[in-house]
């Protein structure tokens, strides 16, 4: 009997043991005192282990702060702690704290603003720069110097007028003859210009391919040519004359690659005559199989191809240069009214030299070539060309100093093409290119000043201006 009671008191304290083990709470309470119980459940019920634990266990410095613990919100001044409020209550209003709110200040949230993962966009943005806006024929300075022009030569006209009705005693009739009929030209000049300008730019480049090719073919038609020449004669004028003003106008309509780079036609057209024209000319002839004065056939389309086309095509030219002022800054005026200066200087040059030399003239520049060009008639020409070109700066991006430069730099590639052209014409035994300008011979005489001072007057426009 007593060892039954015993046996059923330790069958007692066995299960007591054991629900002391499994007891969640007991595990907790043993876990809060000692981490390495939440662990290791056995240890929470061991008390050697406990106070094994317990002893290797580091101390804690209470001082500490948490890792989970919130810091303690700091005083703040008044307005400091009002500033903070209205911030905390408004964390939307802060873009740059928002990334995912700011496009801007993320660029991968945003493609549209990274080129780099939009390329298409990036593409677009470089095929269209931004462009100065420039007036053609609505401008008041363009229009102010068109008008000056007309009243002049309604004025000259009335002079005209009045010289033809004096006595032949007082006024010598062939001098008057001669002014009337420059006179002439002059209208149907100032009239087809301006209708070319009427047109645009692209009627512009049009008017100055008409006047290259007719230009040309009274230089071709002045020395006699051999059956061999006519494909290459075909070729300048059905060919390269075109072909050269084709790609002025296409240099200032402002075509793109692919890439959204610029297409530097002026690459082109620099070239196409001199270097492609050039050596074509002669290799053509040579393929005909005469070679009879072979190299004055040559010489004699290739000179007239660089002269009546290449260097005329830059007067249209100027359409396409960019300007700037003297400043730096984008030039707003009208390219037709530059371009309309340098014709009018170009002119009032050839008159004002004629007229200094017939006024004060004595010693002959070259008798043999030209008989009514002086030393004195170019240099008072000269300095009177750069007088006007001043008073007319205010049509151009020039200053005052350099308008006037630039106009006897004119004067003087007027002087050099007339000088030229006469010395081809007495080289040929002839007095005039044509007959197409009534009073004034053929087209060609009329502009040998502009044929040889365009391309010096463009380039140094586009070093200096652009």
């Amino acid at each position: 009997m007593t060892l039954f009671v015993l046996f059923i008191c330790g069958l007692g304290l066995q299960t007591t043991d054991q629900a002391a083990a499994s007891d969640p709470p007991a595990i907790r309470a043993a876990a809060a005192t000692n981490p390495a119980a939440a662990a290791n459940p056995a240890v929470a019920t061991n008390p050697a282990a406990v106070a094994q634990s317990a002893s290797s266990r580091e101390p804690v410095d209470e001082t500490a702060p948490s890792p989970t613990a919130r810091p303690a919100a700091t005083a703040l001044p008044p307005e400091e702690t009002k500033t903070q409020s209205s911030a905390d209550s408004q964390p939307a209003s802060n873009p740059a704290s928002n990334p995912a709110s700011n496009p801007a200040s993320n660029p991968a949230s945003n493609p549209a603003s990274n080129p780099a993962s939009n390329p298409e966009s990036n593409l677009a943005s470089s095929a269209a720069p931004p462009k100065v806006d420039q007036p053609w024929l609505n401008d008041i300075p363009t229009n102010a110097l068109l008008g000056t022009v007309l009243v002049t030569l309604a004025i000259a006209s009335l002079f005209g007028q009045w010289l033809r009705n004096q006595p032949s005693e007082s006024v010598n009739p062939a001098l008057v003859r001669r002014f009337r009929q420059r006179l002439s030209a002059w209208w149907l000049m100032c009239a087809i210009l301006v209708f070319g300008l009427l047109l645009g730019p692209g009627g512009t480049i049009v008017l100055f391919g008409l006047v290259s090719f007719w230009a040309l073919r009274e230089f071709i038609t002045m020395a006699p040519t051999r059956r061999g020449d006519h494909r290459a004669l075909f070729w300048a004028l059905i060919v390269f004359t075109p072909l050269q003003y084709v790609l002025i106008g296409l240099s200032h309509a402002g075509l793109y690659w692919n890439n959204g780079k610029p297409i530097d036609f002026y690459g082109l057209y620099s070239i196409m005559i001199p270097v492609y024209a050039s050596l074509y000319v002669p290799a053509r002839i040579a393929i005909s199989g005469d070679h009879k004065r072979f190299l004055e056939r040559s010489a004699q389309i290739t000179v007239g191809l660089l002269i009546c086309v290449y260097s005329l095509s830059y007067a249209p030219a100027l359409l396409d240069l960019k300007l700037n002022g003297s400043n730096g800054a984008p030039w707003t005026g009208s390219k037709a009214g530059l371009l309309f200066f340098f014709i009018l200087v170009s002119q009032l040059s050839d008159i004002l030299q004629w007229s200094w030399g017939q006024l004060v003239g004595k010693k002959l520049i070259a008798a043999d070539v030209s008989t009514s060009r002086t030393w004195e008639g170019f240099a008072g020409g000269t300095l009177s060309t750069g007088l006007l070109g001043a008073i007319l700066c205010w049509a151009t991006p020039f200053t005052l100093w350099e308008a006037a430069c630039m106009s006897m730099v004119v004067s003087l590639m007027g002087m050099c093409g007339g000088m030229t052209m006469s010395a081809i014409k007495r080289d040929r035994g002839v007095t005039d290119y044509g007959s197409l300008v009534l009073g004034h011979a053929g087209v060609l005489d009329r502009i040998d000043t502009l044929c040889f001072a365009a391309p010096v007057f463009y380039h140094l426009t586009r070093f200096f201006f652009t």
